[in-house]
């Protein structure tokens, strides 16, 4: 049996998550928009994976008898000023997850959960993936510059980032 504490706080979580789907949905349709294709496959990906967060933490609430309530959110942004803040919004966002699950893991072994803490370790190792993966991704855009061509190349590696899936409707 859950806590009720634990049981909150991982609906928080479900919100932010769900949060975060909607969040990578609206910026790849931006990039989409803007030319930005590679980015936008990589958006859309990010969007679903953070949709399987959500479902994760859904599941795990609801097995340990726990409720997901499934919550209002807040519409997303839906204009950018240029695919270099998007992206510094992309870390700042992961950055933010990155603390919410941090504090996560202080209410389950506070509320000695072990095994929601337990549960937890692989979002802890996600999200640090996550902020690298960002964090390079801005080194890359800061060497690039404003330049044109810069900015393609980094459009291009970024859409190379995304498995092609057999199917399924593409950005690219």
């Amino acid at each position: 049996m859950i806590s009720k504490k634990v049981d909150k706080a991982v609906n928080e979580q479900i919100k932010k998550e769900e949060y975060s789907s909607r969040l990578y949905l609206s910026m790849a349709s931006w990039c989409q928009k803007n030319g930005y294709q590679g980015a936008a496959a990589f958006l859309y990906k990010h969007s679903d994976e953070e949709r399987m967060h959500q479902l994760k933490f859904v599941h795990h609430l609801n097995d340990r008898s726990g409720y997901s309530v499934i919550q209002q959110i807040e519409q997303p942004p839906s204009q950018f000023e240029s695919l270099h803040k998007l992206f510094q919004e992309v870390l700042k966002h992961e950055q933010y997850i990155t603390a919410s699950i941090n504090e996560l893991y202080h209410v389950s072994t506070t509320e000695k959960d072990y095994t929601t803490a337990n549960f937890l370790q692989w979002f802890i190792t996600e999200q640090l993936e996550e902020e690298n993966l960002v964090n390079g991704i801005l080194d890359k855009m800061a060497l690039a510059g404003n330049e044109k061509s810069g900015l393609f190349l980094i459009d291009k590696e970024l859409g190379g980032l995304v498995a092609p899936a057999g199917g399924g409707n593409s950005a690219t």
